[in-house]
C-alpha cells in the first residue's frame, strides 16, 4: 500500500496530505498522471463519499497538468460547457469531480461532450486498503490505535470510506472521553456505535 504526496499550494494546508492508494484507486492515480491519454483531454473521476475524490483533483491542479472543477454537477449546465470549450480551445486537459455517476444533464452539447470522456470511478476499498485508510486516519488524529488493533478492525469494518472515516473518529473519541488507551473494548464499542452492535451485522 501506497500514498501519493499532494503538492499543495500555499493557499492550502501546511501539514502534508495523502492520498492512500489501493486496488479501488491506483487507476486513478495512473490516468491523472497521464491526461495526453484522455479523449479530448477530459476525465470525469466518481466515487463515494470520503473516498478521496477532492484530494485527487487538488493533487492534478497543483501538479499542473491541467484543471480541476470539484463538485461539477452543481454548476450551472452553461457555463460548465464554457469551461469544457475554453479547455479545448487551450489544450489543457480538464478533469471533472462528481458525486455520482451519469448525473442528468438536460443541456444535449454537454451530454453528448461528457459522455465521450474518460469516465474513472473509486471502488470500494479491499482490505489492504481498509487497513492503510484506518492507519493513516489516525495518524491524522494522532491516535494510537494499540496492538492488534487492525488486525481486529479489518475483517469488522465495512468498506465504506467515510463508515471507516467515522469508526477512527470514534475510537479518538472514545479514549479522550474515557482517559483510556484504545484497546479491545473501545474498538468494539465504537464499531458498534458506527455500524451497529456485532450480533445484527452478523444476521
Amino acid at each position: 500500500m501506497s500514498q501519493i504526496a499532494l503538492p499543495l499550494s500555499r493557499g492550502l494546508p501546511t501539514d502534508p496530505a495523502s492520498i492512500v492508494l489501493g486496488e479501488a484507486n491506483a487507476h486513478v492515480a495512473e490516468a491523472l498522471a497521464n491526461p495526453g491519454r484522455w479523449p479530448f483531454g477530459t476525465a470525469i473521476l466518481f466515487g463515494p463519499p470520503r473516498s478521496g475524490k477532492s484530494l485527487f483533483a487538488r493533487w492534478f491542479a497543483a501538479s499542473g497538468k491541467g484543471t480541476a472543477i470539484d463538485r461539477a454537477a452543481s454548476l450551472d449546465e452553461t457555463e460548465l460547457f464554457h469551461r469544457w470549450n475554453r479547455a479545448q480551445e487551450s489544450g489543457e486537459p480538464l478533469l471533472l469531480v462528481a458525486d455520482r455517476e451519469g448525473w442528468d444533464i438536460a443541456l444535449p452539447d454537454l451530454a453528448s461532450r461528457l459522455g465521450a470522456a474518460l469516465h474513472l470511478r473509486i471502488g470500494p476499498p479491499d482490505d489492504a486498503m481498509v487497513g492503510a485508510l484506518i492507519e493513516s486516519h489516525a495518524a491524522r488524529l494522532g491516535l494510537a490505535l494499540g496492538d492488534g488493533a487492525i488486525t481486529y478492525l479489518v475483517p469488522r469494518t465495512a468498506r465504506d470510506f467515510a463508515g471507516i472515516e467515522r469508526l477512527v473518529e470514534t475510537i479518538d473519541r472514545l479514549t479522550l472521553e474515557r482517559k483510556a488507551p484504545a484497546t479491545l473494548g473501545i474498538w468494539r464499542d465504537a464499531l458498534d456505535a458506527v455500524q451497529g452492535p456485532e450480533q445484527a451485522r452478523l444476521l
